[in-house]
């Protein structure tokens, strides 16, 4: 039987939301984008690459506009014969839940350390990502950028982060998909993993936090 980790042993783990506990979503998108008569990577490029598109993003990352605004605006840029109705939710629904991480974060909790999710929003409204793949009551502590007006990589968010998990950055890891996210989390001190492969996250993650992800309980 697993020993549970003692009060003063225990850590913070912050996850990222899309490529952590989510399987990365660009095969998805791309088949998604063929469905609705696009070019594969037009999903990406559009919201990546398109000023436009970067802009509207970014904007609604950090709350500046909701959902069904960003939806109408870019569907516009995407075609004008795509359909501006729950876009995102669209483009998303087939994205599947990374089962192995949310095992991991399961067996993290059930051991009594502190959970946080750190997620560059892209909406809550009319579709929940979080919601829709059934981690939000995974977490503790949930930092979503679009509620705070903060968005990663600005040290804020981490900062703020910190402060609501109440776990000292040398005792927080932080796990993110998009390496430009993980140095400002360094520079305070917390741990972090660049989820490039999610076996080899877990993995690591066991190591540090003494758990094993099938082991939830």
């Amino acid at each position: 039987m697993r020993r549970r980790t003692g009060k003063a042993n225990n850590r913070g783990l912050i996850l990222d939301f899309a490529g952590v506990l989510t399987a990365s979503p660009v095969d998805v998108h791309r088949a998604w984008c063929v469905s609705e008569g696009l070019a594969p990577g037009a999903w990406h490029g559009t919201l990546n690459d398109h000023p436009e598109g970067r802009r509207l993003y970014t904007a609604l990352e950090i709350g500046e506009i909701g959902q069904t605004e960003w939806n109408q605006a870019t569907a516009a840029l995407l075609g004008e014969h795509v359909d501006p109705v729950n876009l995102m939710g669209r483009a998303w629904a087939k994205v599947p839940v990374a089962s192995q991480m949310v095992a991991l974060a399961r067996a993290a909790r059930a051991a009594g350390h502190r959970l946080a999710l750190l997620s560059n929003s892209f909406g809550l409204d009319p579709f929940n990502p979080y919601e829709h793949v059934g981690i939000w009551d995974l977490f503790d502590v949930h930092v979503v950028s679009e509620l705070v007006g903060l968005a990663k990589p600005d040290p804020d968010i981490y900062q703020l982060t910190l402060e609501l998990i109440g776990v000292p950055a040398e005792r927080c890891v932080f796990v993110d998909d998009h390496a430009i996210n993980l140095p400002s989390a360094a520079e305070l001190g917390i741990t972090t993993v660049h989820a490039t492969d999610e076996d080899t996250a877990v993995a690591e993650l066991e190591a540090l936090l003494g758990v094993t992800a099938t082991s939830a309980a």
